[in-house]
This record gives C-alpha cells, sequence and structure tokens, in this order.
C-alpha cells in the first residue's frame, strides 16, 4: 500500500467515521496541533534522563493518538466509548502530577522554560499542549466535542510542567526562575 492517496491534493482531509473537510477546519487544526505534541515529545525521549519519566512519556504519546482520533471522529449517532477520552484518563493524569509533584520542592517563584535538555524540551511540549488546548477550545465554540478532552489537555500540560521540573532535579539542574530585570546597552 502506498503512503500517498492524493485525496488530499486539493486541501481536504476525511474525519474518521464524518465527511471530508479542509484541511484548515477547526477539528483538523486541534489534531494536527495534538500530533505536534507527540513530535516533540517523542524528540524530548531522546533527552530525558528520570527512569519513571522515561516509563511515562511514550504511554502520554499513545494516549495522546487517542485523543487525536477522538477529535478526528465527529459525535456519532451511536457512540462508541471506547473512541473517547474517559474521566479516568484525566484521573490517572492528577495521580502522575500529584506522584511527581511530592517529590519536588514548593514552588515560590516563576520558572522559565530551561534548565537541563529533556527539561527544556519538556517545556516546549507544554507550549504545545497549550496550543492545542486553544485550538480544542476554538472547535468547541463551532461544534459538540467530548468534554474530557478539554479537561485531559489541561492536565496534561500541568503534568509536562511537573515532569520538566523532576527532570531538572533529576539532573541536578536549578530550575530557572524568574527574575525582573531591565536590559540596557
Amino acid at each position: 500500500m502506498k503512503i500517498y492517496t492524493k485525496t488530499g491534493d486539493l486541501g481536504e482531509t476525511g474525519l474518521f467515521r464524518g465527511p471530508r473537510v479542509l484541511k484548515n477546519d477547526p477539528r483538523v487544526e486541534a489534531y494536527g496541533n495534538v500530533d505536534e505534541l507527540n513530535a516533540v515529545l517523542g524528540i524530548a525521549l531522546k533527552e530525558l534522563h528520570d527512569p519513571q519519566i522515561l516509563d511515562l512519556v511514550p504511554r502520554l504519546q499513545h494516549e495522546l493518538f487517542e485523543v487525536g482520533a477522538d477529535l478526528a471522529t465527529p459525535p456519532q449517532d451511536k457512540e462508541d466509548p471506547t473512541l473517547r477520552i474517559s474521566a479516568g484518563m484525566v484521573t490517572r493524569l492528577e495521580q502522575a502530577i500529584d506522584h511527581f509533584e511530592n517529590k519536588l520542592p514548593e514552588l515560590t517563584e516563576f520558572i522559565l522554560p530551561g534548565g537541563s535538555s529533556g527539561a527544556a524540551w519538556l517545556h516546549y511540549a507544554r507550549t504545545v499542549c497549550r496550543r492545542a488546548e486553544r485550538s480544542i477550545v476554538e472547535l468547541r465554540q463551532k461544534e459538540e466535542i467530548n468534554a474530557e478532552l478539554l479537561r485531559y489537555v489541561n492536565r496534561l500540560s500541568d503534568l509536562l510542567f511537573v515532569l520538566a521540573r523532576a527532570e531538572n532535579q533529576t539532573n541536578d539542574t536549578a530550575d530557572v526562575t524568574w527574575k525582573r530585570r531591565r536590559f540596557t546597552m
């Protein structure tokens, strides 16, 4: 089977169990942002050192594929709940946040993206996650979506922030804290 189908040559793509839409459709934009987030996590994996984070990130990538599938599937007359992000998946993210955050020093300052290479990639993933979240909000203003999608992506961005701090801690690298500075020439 060839990878190219030529069916998108006029700027359209097909939704899963749905119609063909333009490639700049809000639904396509949303799952495209989730796909980019997944790719950034793939890069981050090459820079991570914390064994627990190294175990967790591939699982997140698999779930992000499910997030993309949920976004690519318009509401159906006979919904298949296995195609949708569930409240249980959101709960698992919250448990992971609590697990990693309990090992970190209390946050008393704003943190800038950076530190170790792995942490910097996780911070970058967090910003892509926030963009995906904004695109899901935009989609929700126009169409019905699974309510758990937005909760999942919101928690995931929080988890990525905590994971970046945990990765810095594993590498004995301080978080980069924000300091008010005025630049002069």
